[in-house]
């Protein structure tokens, strides 16, 4: 019996995984990303997808954007732009020069700091949640910490004041209600035999406000009650007066807390952030009396928490410009005080295009609800995502059906490109 011969045609091989990686080769990635980009197209059975997944793998890492929306301290831009480079070299980071013994790693950007808001101390760490953190485990742990009901808040990324205490060991007592709270509030509370009360605590409501029926007590009404105050004032403001602005403090930053006059009111320490208005890098500062800073420095903590000296080095040089005056040399400070006028005079490379009023913001969990008046630019249609697959991203916002890029966060020297952006996305001629 003859056998039938069935002719079956031969399965599609997949390609191989190397040359597709090599095919990849004009892709700015290191070989085994390109190399993962195309096993992950291959296992799911589209080799084609390759190149879009190894773009996908390259916009996910660092790299610098254009900030067109208007929020100066955009926290998923990284907050307060910072610029910061350095060689490879070595540096005197725990070094004593003088001596040439092991130096202090605090004894250059947090002295300048203490100098700047009129501390006796101050210490850095790596976030302020990490300052609140450590300055109440080194003044509170295994005792009361008394803070108001109405500053127990939640801001961005789950970070929960309480859970905080809680970490540091400290013992909350809440103190008053959630709208209103009296200074005898926290008096009864320190003095209630049941309670063993290390520290008062202030903390800024960050980016939410109470308006209405509410009461709060100022610094100075806390600042006698016996125990340490401590103020987690949060947003980073050193000084009211802004001496580092010629035309002195701009309206919105009216009623904003100040690591200086805080200290003056009675607080004993003071918390705040590195990149919000401080305008430097994300850092956590620890400034007031010396005691009570080298409390926090003498923790176990404090060694889990501290900065390396990237970090120092840019907030040394913040630092340096606060005690300048050289209130041009913090980016955040230069944008914030431009004025409408200013930025309308930049305008000619984005002739043709429709001019807007728009209101910035400081952002990054500062001042909520405050706007700041500025000027944009607008393209009709959303062209948001066209402007965020380019080369050097754009960030723009998209208002009432156009796109709308604010130029209070676009430095000057990206308005050329820019404005041949936004022309190309919509379609307009140059």
């Amino acid at each position: 019996m003859r056998s039938l011969a069935v002719n079956v045609p031969p399965q599609d091989r997949p390609p191989s995984v190397d040359r597709l990686a090599r095919s990849l080769a004009g892709i700015d990635l290191p070989h085994p990303l390109l190399v993962d980009a195309a096993r992950a197209a291959i296992a799911a059975g589209d080799p084609d997808s390759a190149e879009d997944r190894a773009h996908g793998i390259r916009r996910r890492l660092l790299a610098p954007v254009i900030n067109g929306t208007g929020v100066l301290l955009h926290t998923n831009l990284g907050r307060a732009p910072l610029a910061w480079s350095q060689r490879a070299d070595y540096s005197n980071l725990e070094l004593d020069l003088a001596t040439g013994e092991r130096g202090d790693r605090q004894a250059g950007a947090a002295a300048l700091l203490a100098g700047a808001c009129g501390a006796e101390a101050a210490m850095v760490v790596n976030n302020c949640a990490a300052a609140v953190m450590l300055v109440l485990a080194a003044l509170a742990e295994g005792r009361d910490a008394v803070v108001s009901r109405g500053e127990l808040v939640e801001i961005g990324g789950g970070f929960r004041v309480p859970d905080v205490m809680a970490w540091s060991g400290a013992r909350l007592v809440e103190g008053g209600t959630t709208n209103r709270t009296r200074r005898a509030d926290f008096a009864a509370a320190v003095a209630n035999p049941g309670n063993d009360v290390a520290v008062v605590v202030q903390v800024h409501q960050s980016n939410f406000r109470m308006v209405g029926y509410t009461e709060a007590p100022g610094t100075a009404e806390l600042a006698d009650l016996g125990p340490p105050l401590v103020a987690d004032i949060g947003s980073g403001l050193l000084d009211s007066r802004c001496p580092w602005l010629d035309g002195g403090p701009p309206p919105w930053l009216d009623r904003e807390p100040a690591a200086r006059q805080s200290l003056e009111a009675g607080a004993a320490v003071v918390t705040f952030s590195g990149d919000k208005l401080l305008g430097g890098p994300q850092a956590g500062i620890i400034a007031g009396r010396a005691g009570l800073v080298d409390a926090c420095r003498r923790h176990p903590l404090a060694r889990a928490l501290r900065p390396g000296s990237l970090v120092l080095g840019a907030l040394q040089d913040t630092a340096l410009a606060y005690l300048r005056g050289d209130g041009n040399a913090i980016e955040f400070w230069r944008m914030a005080a431009l004025t409408p006028a200013e930025l309308r005079g930049r305008l000619g490379p984005y002739e043709g295009l429709a001019e807007v009023v728009t209101a910035a913001t400081p952002g990054g969990g500062t001042l909520p609800g405050v706007e700041i008046e500025s000027v944009g630019v607008s393209v009709p249609g959303d062209h948001a995502a066209a402007l965020r697959s380019r080369p050097r991203p754009i960030i723009a916002r998209v208002i009432d059906g156009a796109t709308v890029a604010d130029l209070r966060t676009v430095h000057a020297d990206d308005d050329a490109e820019v404005a041949a952006a936004l022309r190309e996305a919509a379609g307009l001629p140059d």
